[in-house]
């Protein structure tokens, strides 16, 4: 039997390796990108648009996509309010190890709780590492139009309950760093945007590290 371990145990393990010495050799430094917004609002078509570009230009890359996260990292936990807040606050975990590792994480993830958002922004904060939240501003009629997986279908029809942005609550971000309204906006015109927003975001961290 393992000994339990009192949290004063655990000590963050430093490495050999400088973040700056990971950024030369992944092509750039690391930071997450976080998409949030309704089922079906676009999310996931931007984050691995945007994961493509990146590898183009020969930056690290990839993609945390909340239906990939839920087959092995968040597979335990279901869609209580808490486990959604679990699942959010894993994924903030793993895109800051991400991000430290030197490859940009494009989290897409529907993240409804301000609080949630908050704290994601904040242990990346912590860490020294830049942070772009994307609110993907769909309308509900257009989300429910597009529907890939059927669920606001089903929604309607009361074989799901829970379904954000109908039966249980999203909050709209106050202050994202990037709003996409992909009803009036092409792909290739969002993704421009959002790698404009990482830019200014990394010019950002980098003047506050040198102050």
């Amino acid at each position: 039997m393992q000994p339990s371990q009192q949290p004063s145990d655990i000590v963050w393990q430093e490495g050999r390796v400088t973040r700056s010495e990971r950024a030369r050799a992944t092509g750039g430094a690391g930071a997450t990108i976080w998409l949030t917004g309704l089922p079906a609002s676009g999310k996931s078509t931007i984050a691995f648009a945007v994961e493509a570009a990146l590898i183009e230009r020969g930056r690290a890359a990839y993609v945390l996509d909340g239906d990939n996260v839920r087959h092995g990292l968040c597979g335990d936990l279901g869609f209580s309010a808490d486990d959604r807040r679990e699942n959010v606050r894993r994924v903030a975990e793993v895109a800051r190890l991400v991000a430290d590792a030197g490859t940009v994480a494009i989290v897409a993830l529907i993240s409804p709780e301000a609080a949630g958002r908050v704290s994601a922004r904040q242990v990346h904060d912590e860490a020294g590492l830049p942070f772009v939240e994307v609110f993907m501003d769909t309308p509900l009629e257009v989300c429910e139009e597009r529907d890939p997986k059927g669920l606001y279908a089903r929604a309607r029809a009361g074989t799901v309950q829970g379904l954000t942005g109908l039966d249980a609550p999203y909050e709209r971000p106050d202050d994202a760093d990037l709003i996409l309204r992909s009803t009036t906006t092409s792909v290739a015109d969002e993704v421009e945007r959002v790698l404009d927003a990482l830019a200014a975001a990394e010019a950002a961290a980098l003047a506050a590290a040198q102050r």
